[in-house]
């Protein structure tokens, strides 16, 4: 396996730094970890004594403690140092003037998983948006995107579907690092604001999390496993639908179905150019929470037997029209609210075009709208050359 440095590695070195003196902030959560699984919060305390002010936590809590969206996590107090812990996914999901003027740095050190609609990127643009208006520096703390940063898949974002799950014109796989999305980000939104960002030492865009000697640490309570993160992008799909994601299992998004589904009849329906790099074994199981809690469910495990051939977005979009065109009658899309959106369809936030879901309605075949999106996806390509750092 080929040695990586994290971004919290190389901040956390004993070497002379620009930061001494400054009040520190610092936006992370239980997956926050050094390369030694020191906390963040810890190593930086080492690093800088007494100059942490503020911790910040994203969506399900600084401790990752609360599930699902629209879960609200609760400001709080750090019992081991009694520094204030801000939820920036409340009432607001920005810090204000108030939480920013305990600090003179914010440093971000959030592990994303390379899926627009995970809301850690929205958390990063709205702290880079309230600290460049209060004139707050900003040092991310880079990290690998676990599904590389070549390959890329999906429709571009249409800017009428912006929200907190895509806050730019990005695809579903998007291939970029929490610190290259702050570049872009960045640059993009005009934002005048002093940014670093603390590379990944040894990373190369073609390595995906298992080339890597890193451990998995939950960023989120529904992402415990790298599986999870390898198929969350067509599988988060799930979401906007009255189908179960597996959440209430102890495999969420791997696991997915309802009590309606002939998973025979399903089958039957897939496209077959996206058979590819992936195995579905036909499963059972009773959620304890969520959507269908305690009823028995039919549907199925996803097992990725090739990353490289393995095509999330396409695949999960297929196994959705097969569901539609199987049970048109028992299939239906949630309704909102959906991540403080209360008029929007759930389904074309998160696949980030009403177009595509009036196309799956209307049958158009899957080959014709994966060529839609193609030119957009090599214009994007060469588009964040300026922004990459790998």
């Amino acid at each position: 396996m080929t040695p990586v440095g994290i971004g919290l590695d190389q901040f956390g070195a004993p070497s002379p730094g620009r930061h001494k003196g400054h009040r520190l902030g610092l936006l992370a959560n239980q997956a926050s970890v050094d390369s030694r699984l020191d906390s963040a919060r810890d190593v930086i305390c080492r690093r800088f004594p007494g100059q942490l002010k503020a911790l910040f936590g994203p969506q399900h809590g600084y401790g990752g403690e609360d599930q699902d969206n629209m879960v609200e996590t609760q400001d709080s107090i750090d019992p081991a140092l009694d520094l204030p812990v801000f939820s920036l996914y409340s009432q607001s999901r920005e810090p204000d003037p108030q939480m920013l003027g305990l600090i003179d740095t914010l440093i971000v050190d959030l592990q994303d998983v390379g899926t627009r609609v995970y809301t850690f990127a929205a958390t990063l643009l709205n702290c880079l948006k309230a600290a460049a208006r209060a004139g707050i520096e900003v040092v991310v703390l880079d990290r690998p995107n676990p599904l590389g940063g070549d390959m890329v898949e999906g429709n571009l974002l249409d800017p009428d579907c912006y929200s907190f799950v895509g806050p730019y014109r990005l695809p579903m796989r998007h291939g970029l690092t929490m610190g290259e999305m702050a570049r872009l980000f960045t640059e993009v939104f005009d934002l005048d604001i002093a940014l670093e960002v603390i590379p990944v030492k040894g990373w190369r865009r073609d390595m995906l999390w298992h080339h890597m000697p890193l451990r998995w640490l939950m960023p989120s309570p529904n992402m415990p496993l790298l599986e999870t993160a390898m198929v969350y992008p067509g599988q988060v799909l799930w979401e906007g639908t009255n189908i179960s994601e597996g959440r209430g299992t102890c495999r969420p998004f791997e696991i997915f179905g309802a009590p309606f589904l002939d998973v025979r009849a399903v089958k039957a329906r897939l496209s077959p150019e996206v058979r590819r790099g992936y195995k579905l074994q036909e499963y059972r199981f009773r959620p304890t929470f969520h959507k269908w809690a305690g009823e028995l469910c039919h549907g199925f495990m996803i097992h990725i037997l090739d990353p490289h051939a393995y095509q999330p977005y396409l695949t999960s979009l297929s196994l959705l029209r097969a569901i539609m065109e199987t049970h048109p009658s028992s299939f239906k899309w949630k309704d909102p609210p959906y991540e403080y959106e209360y008029k929007k369809k759930p389904i074309d936030m998160i696949m980030g075009d009403v177009s595509l879901r009036h196309s799956l309605e209307s049958g158009e075949p899957l080959p014709g709208l994966r060529e839609r999106w193609l030119p957009d996806l090599m214009d994007f390509l060469e588009w964040r050359k300026p922004y990459l750092l790998y």
